[in-house]
């Protein structure tokens, strides 16, 4: 499906190949992204079939004012995007990343999925290692500090 988006007063042309699929394919300008929705930006919760709830999706939320206890919640940990195991992790502590640099690739149903940073800054703490199975959304790499953000 094509639309039309405006973005700061600008106008994208996305074409959308499956919104089912996950992560959703993405065509921007020309551009191909991968996204993964989450359950929270869903614009319509049924509570029963009278009764529709309207939710807000804001695209730039505000930064988180106090740590969460739960990393995963934090603005600053890149969590994982599917539940597998990882096999391997390229980065160290105090190393520095670009956005979409591969960070650890997960191995899911016989697959591997390569996970990239969204984010550049400093790796302030890797909280994973080769082996260990991970749960979708349990945080992985943990940024001491963070730079641009990106949609990579």
């Amino acid at each position: 499906m094509k639309y039309k988006i405006t973005v700061n007063n600008k106008i994208y042309e996305v074409e959308i190949e499956n919104i089912n699929a996950r992560p959703v394919v993405a065509f921007v300008d020309g551009e191909r992204f991968e996204v993964m929705p989450e359950n929270a930006g869903q614009a319509e919760v049924k509570k029963d079939a009278r009764q529709v709830e309207k939710k807000s999706f804001n695209p730039n939320p505000a930064p988180a004012t106090s740590s969460s206890p739960n990393q995963a919640l934090s603005g600053n940990v890149l969590n994982a995007p599917l539940p597998g195991t990882i096999i391997e992790v390229f980065v160290k502590p105090g190393e520095k990343v670009e956005a979409g640099q591969v960070i650890v690739i997960i191995e899911a149903m016989k697959m591997k999925n390569s996970i990239r940073s969204v984010f550049s800054g400093t790796v302030g703490e890797v909280l994973v290692s080769a082996g260990q199975s991970v749960a979708h959304k349990q945080a992985l790499i943990k940024f001491a500090d963070l730079g641009e953000a990106s949609w990579i």
